[in-house]
């Protein structure tokens, strides 16, 4: 009798998430309640060793009543202990004792999004395991469960010997990830900042070229999440902990958020690699650091490897002809003969079908499909067209009959997963699979049926990506008996395609592998004769039955031998994981086909069950043998069932992919074969694809187990993974191909990918083929072992190559997995892979967290990780990502969908509430800085001169000619003029919000309001002439009206905007300074009232279909000019232009000018010049100032729109910046300007005069020294044109950049704002608005988020990517904030240097702060 111990139970429901953590610790507190008194003090001490993390047991919460032999603690997680390794723990253990305790600034994180993070991660649990194969990877036990390869005496000689310093990764490396390496000490041991602590951080990370270079801190690292104060948005907030530091430049700072920017410039002071070698670097192009190889990496060394053949397939003289003819065969002579036991989830049998029924009901399908269903009176159905089967993963019985029902119509089944939602991961890529095979028919049960989602017709949904399908109940009553005369068509084995099995690549896409008629028959035969199977066994399978090992075991070759299958549904084993060994016992099976994961589960609960016994058992199928990671579940299973009588023999893992099937398996222990294989690998060896073998005391080695013999009948090789298929070394890592007659031989309508794989043709170094069968390639690295084994090492889908070495991700997640996963991984869900950044693979790690998690404990934990994954296999984590538990994209048996989650992660859709992103450490393929060349003066010069304009000079003074008037001498003097000749004449109008006439002002009522006000300054204001007058309007008739009244009276006009009333904190001070510097020191201020700050003149754009712009008519307006002190926004204008052609605006009229503070009108483009020009230039030559043209849509192409036709009287040169030398066409310059017009000065000057000076009146240094120009401080090139103007003079067009002080200079070159901030824009949707600056050499990057504030982490990954990309910067720090944080002024420029001020003050109060390491 099976007793079942009550803990256990509780624990396994938490385990599976049956029950919530709050529900588990009730439950428990129930059943602890009688005895607390019995055993308050006692300490537990029987822990299974292997299952246990390292100082991780909690004595005072985990107790167990007496007498319970199940002592062991459990956790809510504890079913990532499948990944356990003592081994692999130690050395993780060991690597992270060698780095020194360092503290690292933490990200900072508004309070709102911790509340938030911790709302979201209190989800339902789920029914989840640890990778997209439902929990794939195992970890090697300490336990020796075969001789390893030393063992054995016919090994090779470069098998036998150790290589000294295998695992060097380069010749420059530092010894510090060492064992015995040197350690680093902070630079100035006096100083107790954090900023020393963080000294020389950067210099523990081994990357190729790189020296070691890994965060770290200690246990008592600074928490620095926002504090929580009680204030209201938009005031500055004050903390209580704040340190007094310096920054790089001397200047002291008192500051939490600059502090930490301190602490990460500490991190980045040392090299991040020696020098390198010196290459041409053209002035065009940015060359990437390619990455040498590195001399001292080992190479093969082993002679070239022979094709590895199977014995030869044994000849049976009754073997049936096909499928079919056994069905047939075992229906009419054994319809009695059980073939598949169902089960319920309480364990129990519902269902035994037998092989008669099988027959029959298989017949009974078969006949209706083919005859029974139609449209138009033609049949729905051919012989040969694709069907769907979707059927649950509980039900095998009614997919059995449906299988064989198609096969007897000579359908083709295409079994896929059940979809449960219209948004389940991966579900639009199987419909593309329908849609491509064809498939207009599903096939299904009534229970599924009904539970699938309905459309408002009551009929089930067409899914996200699907072809509409027509639903089919296969069950009995929709199902008609055949007439006596009809009976299927049974031929003989061809190579027309039998079914479609659904296969997910590394990018996502599904494909459908079609297998023949002959290769189904003959990969049964030879699984037939590898695992000995005879008629009538009983098999137990617990894996999924529609595809891989669950369908060829228990489908196929079951039939084909008359075996009986006890099939164990995943739901079954999710309630007890013991199910399939009971059922072994109670049926004395003698075989079984089981993953690790269901190994690793019994042994949870395998305390209680006294009375099991596996004696039956001569062959325990590994299906997921082929991961190195499951030789630990297969030692410990041993370990605790050997007493069970389970014998070490019995246990064979197998290697099988969906494209060749079963590639090897270990054959059961009566064939006579040689004694399992064990190898201890050099990872720093794998990684450069070479086989080492290693000590066991070494902190970076693999072990692995292997999986046996190649299948009868096959021939086996290895080739490079890359490149020409050439046959590896003997000692070279490689893709496993095999050639033989049990393959798929195709993907489904991808004919140039199916020649690739199915039609491989290995060639020997020599190039000759070796063989004139074509191979099919297994997506399995491994090499062959001594004895004719079969190792593997990994998948082609986890293979991650960095800097051109070898990653697997499995292993990664081994290691990350060691380093305390009980405390902060939710139930061992990590996902590892890559993405490609800047023509490199970048490792990201993805980890869901425990709700309990607090933010310092991850944060230290993912620190902890990224040292781990460094030392271990001297590879850096360029993002490490915690998202809410339960949140994951999940595969159909519960694991993680890790295609999906990538794309998740690129979309900027995953959510997370923890990120760290490494790119100082990863990304050491950065182009050369660039080194500046004394002498950069150029003799070509460009002069363009506009109109002559002729000059009265009177009295010093500029006379302005007006062709239909008198000679004026003041502007004033034109007011006056106009007043008397043309009184009436509209001069102004303004419009209020509604679109109506506020106010108007012809010439003589702007006249006499002019007049009325000079009176008031002269007589109320007693100003003399010269004094200065401060005029705060807003925009508007009365600022213009007053402007005049000072001219009138001599005085001289200061106009001011007023502050906002909404922000007086921040306008304010604006205003204030303005009126000191220019009144205060020198005259009697003059008040005059502020109008109201609720102006009525507002700026509105309406789109053409408003209902009050219905009869507008725009056809009269000449120009419409747009004035920025900046690049002329070209998609603005286009759109404005666009907006507004409905209703008669000519494109035309809408125009740029540029002016600036040295001159307010330096170009305009008018109605008589041609259309404005727009060129597209390289912005990697824009970098190092230069010019170069390239065509529309060219990489890294930048549009630039002309800024205007150069005004007449107007001078424009472009100087060099530092030289102040004239430059040439293909040069960027400054933009200097020389004109009557221009200003003459600054009217207070703080600081060195000269500087200031130089600003209006400087000269070239050689060329035309004697002409005066002014410097604009924008930076631009001219570009003759062969266009002409009205007038038929030849147009020159000026093109305007950016901003001389805004450019970031970095790394040598020179990058402008908005081209950054228009690459961040442009990486995600919810990105409103962008800005970025420097600190001390860290590139800063703001952002506003338009969204959920759940999606402010999303950002900090691909803002750091797109920069990257686009722009060759590795991002410093990521802030998000708010919409309308970054302040904009009242041109609509960004104000960078106040969002820099307010930001290193702390006063933006953003959602999140990323400090990338």
């Amino acid at each position: 009798m099976i007793h079942h111990n009550p803990f256990v139970s509780l624990s396994l429901s938490l385990s599976v998430g049956d029950i919530t953590q709050k529900g588990y610790e009730k439950k428990r507190g129930k059943l602890l309640a009688p005895y607390i008194p019995q055993i308050q003090g006692k300490q537990l001490t029987r822990v299974d060793p292997s299952l246990q993390i390292e100082h991780r047991i909690q004595t005072s919460s985990q107790v167990a009543p007496p007498g319970s032999k199940q002592n062991k603690p459990r956790v809510a997680n504890s079913r990532d202990e499948r990944f356990r390794s003592d081994l692999h723990t130690e050395a993780v253990q060991a690597a992270l004792a060698k780095y020194k305790e360092r503290k690292m600034p933490m990200p900072s994180k508004r309070r709102s999004v911790l509340v938030q993070s911790s709302v979201e991660a209190c989800t339902p649990p789920d029914t989840s395991s640890a990778s997209e194969d439902e929990g794939s990877l195992r970890r090697q036990g300490r336990i020796a469960s075969s001789s390893p390869y030393q063992a054995h005496p016919s090994v090779e000689h470069w098998f036998n010997r150790v290589i000294q310093g295998s695992s060097t990764s380069s010749s420059a490396s530092s010894t510090s990830s060492h064992p015995g390496g040197r350690p680093h000490h902070a630079t100035n041991a006096t100083s107790a900042s954090a900023a020393t602590v963080l000294a020389d951080l950067m210099a523990h990370t081994q990357l190729g070229h790189a020296p070691p270079d890994v965060t770290g801190l200690s246990e008592r690292s600074v928490h620095a999440e926002r504090p929580q104060v009680a204030s209201m948005r938009g005031l500055p907030r004050r903390y209580t902990h704040t340190s007094i530091m310096e920054t790089a430049d001397g200047v002291p700072v008192n500051s939490r958020v600059s502090s930490k920017i301190q602490q990460l410039l500490n991190t980045l002071k040392r090299p991040k690699r020696p020098p390198l070698r010196e290459f041409f670097v053209d002035d065009f192009e940015e060359l990437l650091d390619v990455q040498h190889p590195d001399p001292n990496q080992p190479k093969p060394e082993g002679g070239e490897m022979r094709p590895l053949s199977g014995e030869p397939l044994g000849v049976v003289t009754n073997w049936p002809p096909s499928l079919m003819a056994s069905l047939q065969r075992w229906g009419t002579t054994q319809p009695k003969s059980p073939c598949l036991t169902a089960l319920d989830n309480a364990g129990k049998p519902v269902y035994t079908l037998t092989y008669g029924k099988l027959w029959t009901r298989s017949q009974k399908l078969s006949y209706t499909l083919l005859n029974k269903l139609s449209t138009r009176n033609e049949p729905l159905l051919r012989p040969g067209d694709r069907v769907a089967l979707v059927f649950p993963n509980n039900d095998p019985v009614m997919f059995m009959v449906a299988f064989y029902g198609c096969l007897l119509a000579e359908l083709v089944p295409v079994p896929i997963e059940v979809p449960l939602t219209r948004k389940d991961a991966g579900s639009q890529q199987v419909g593309f699979l329908l849609g491509s095979c064809g498939v207009t028919l599903a096939l299904t049960t009534d229970a599924c049926q009904k539970g699938l989602p309905k459309a408002q017709t009551g009929e089930v949904v067409t899914f996200k990506g699907w072809p509409r399908l027509l639903w089919f109940v296969t069950d009995g009553k929709h199902v008609v008996k055949p007439p006596k005369d009809w009976h299927p068509p049974i031929r003989d084995t061809s190579n027309e395609i039998a079914y479609i099995e659904y296969k997910t690549s590394k990018e996502g896409s599904t494909m459908g592998i079609t297998v023949s008629h002959s290769a189904m028959l003959a990969h049964c035969h030879a699984l037939t004769q590898a695992c000995g199977y005879t008629e009538g066994e009983i098999i137990t399978n617990v894996l999924d039955f529609k595809r891989d090992a669950g369908l060829w075991h228990g489908v196929l070759t079951s039939v084909m031998n008359r075996m009986h299958v006890i099939s164990i549904p995943y739901s079954l084993m999710k309630v007890n994981p013991l199910s399939w060994i009971q059922k072994v016992h109670t049926y004395k099976a003698r075989v079984a086909v089981v993953k690790s994961r269901d190994m690793h589960w019994s042994l949870l609960a395998q305390r209680d069950q006294r009375d099991i016994s596996l004696s039956s058992l001569r062959m325990l199928i590994v299906a997921d043998g082929a991961n190195p990671w499951s030789i630990s579940s297969c030692d410990a299973f041993l370990n605790v069932f050997q007493a069970r009588g389970l014998r070490p023999e019995v246990i064979c893992p197998c290697a099988s992919s969906s494209e060749a099937m079963t590639v090897a398996i270990r054959r059961p222990p009566e064939m006579g074969v040689p004694p399992p294989g064990k190898a201890v690998l050099s990872m720093s060896g794998l990684s450069y694809g070479v086989i080492r073998v290693d000590t066991e005391e070494k902190l970076s080695v693999l072990t692995v187990q292997d999986v046996g013999q190649v299948m009868p009948g096959a021939l086996v090789c290895v080739i490079q993974v890359e490149g020409t298929p050439y046959l590896c070394r003997m000692d070279e890592v490689g893709e496993i191909c095999m050639s033989s007659n049990s393959t798929g031989i195709s993907y489904y309508g991808l004919p140039g990918m199916t020649k690739n794989v199915f039609e491989t043709i290995p060639v020997t170094s020599s190039g000759a083929p070796i063989s004139d069968r074509p191979f099919t390639r297994t997506s399995l690295l491994g090499f062959i072992g001594p004895d004719n084994l079969v190792f593997v090492v990994g998948k082609m889908d986890g293979l991650m190559v960095v800097s051109g070495r070898r990653h697997n991700a499995d292993d990664v997640v081994a290691t990350a997995l060691a380093v305390e996963p009980m405390k902060f991984v939710y139930r061992g869900r990590i996902a590892v892979f890559s993405v490609s950044v800047l023509h490199d693979e970048r490792i990201v790690v993805v980890a869901e967290q425990r709700p309990d998690g607090s933010e310092e404990d991850s944060f230290q934990w993912m620190s902890r990780v990224l040292q781990a994954i460094d030392s271990i296999h001297q590879v850096g984590v360029y993002c490490l990502a915690l998202v809410p538990a339960n949140t994951l994209p999940k595969a159909p048996l519960g694991g993680i969908h890790i295609t999906e989650t990538k794309q998740r992660f690129l979309e900027g859709a995953l959510h997370p509430c923890n990120v760290l992103m490494c790119p100082h450490t990863c990304v050491t393929n950065l182009p050369k800085p660039r080194q500046k060349q004394p002498g950069t003066g150029e003799s070509c010069v460009c002069v363009c001169v506009g109109w002559l304009l002729f000059l009265l000079n009177l009295a010093n003074k500029i006379y302005i000619v007006c062709l239909s008037g008198p000679d004026f001498l003041y502007m004033q003097d034109v007011l006056q003029w106009r007043a008397q000749a043309t009184p009436d004449h509209p001069l102004f109008l303004l419009l209020n919000a509604k679109g109506t006439v506020a106010n108007t002002a012809s010439c003589v009522q702007l006249h006499k309001r002019a007049e009325r006000v000079a009176v008031a300054l002269m007589e109320r204001g007693r100003l003399n002439t010269g004094d200065h007058v401060a005029l705060v309007y807003p925009p508007g008739i009365d600022l213009i009206a007053t402007f005049y009244g000072c001219l009138y009276a001599g005085c001289v006009p200061v106009t001011v905007r007023p502050p906002h009333p909404q922000n007086l904190t921040t306008t304010l001070p604006t205003v204030k300074m303005i009126v000191e510097v220019t009144l205060i020191s020198e005259c009697r201020t003059c008040c005059l009232p502020w109008p109201s700050f609720t102006s009525q003149s507002t700026e509105t754009l309406a789109h053409p279909c408003d209902q009050s712009l219905r009869n507008v008519n725009l056809s009269c307006v000449r120009t419409c000019m747009v004035v920025a002190e900046e690049r002329p926004r070209n998609t603005l204008t286009q759109s404005f232009s666009k907006i507004f052609k409905d209703l008669g605006l000519s494109s035309r009229a809408v125009s740029t000018t540029f002016g600036c503070r040295v001159n307010v009108a330096i170009c305009l483009q008018g109605t008589a010049g041609p259309d404005p020009t727009t060129v597209y230039l390289d912005m990697r030559a824009l970098r190092h100032d230069r010019v170069r043209l390239v065509e529309r849509g060219s990489p890294h192409s930048l549009p630039l729109m002309e800024s205007g036709k150069i005004l007449p009287g107007v001078k424009v040169i472009i100087a060099n910046t530092e030289t102040k030398g004239p430059l040439g066409d293909s040069h960027l310059g400054e933009i200097w300007v020389s004109s009557p017009h221009n200003a003459t000065g600054y009217y207070t000057v703080y600081g060195e005069e000269a500087l200031h000076a130089d600003h209006f009146s400087t000269r070239l240094s050689f060329g035309d020294t004697q002409t005066v120009w002014a410097r604009t401080g924008y930076l631009g090139f001219l570009r003759r044109t062969e266009l002409t103007d009205a007038s038929g003079e030849r147009h020159d067009a000026l093109y305007v950049v950016g901003s001389l002080d805004e450019t970031l200079e970095l790394r040598g070159m020179r990058y402008h704002p908005i081209d950054i901030e228009t690459s961040v824009i442009r990486s995600h949707k919810s990105i409103a608005e962008c800005a970025v600056f420097t600190w001390t050499n860290l590139l800063v990057v703001v952002v506003e988020l338009e969204g959920s504030e759940q999606e402010a982490l999303d950002l900090v990954a691909l803002v750091t990517n797109v920069v990257l990309e686009e722009h060759y910067l590795i991002v410093g720090v990521v802030v998000v904030v708010d919409p309308g944080v970054i302040p904009i002024n009242s041109r609509g420029e960004k104000q960078r240097m106040h969002l820099r001020d307010g930001f290193l003050a702390d006063q933006l109060d953003p959602i999140y702060v990323a400090y990338n390491m």
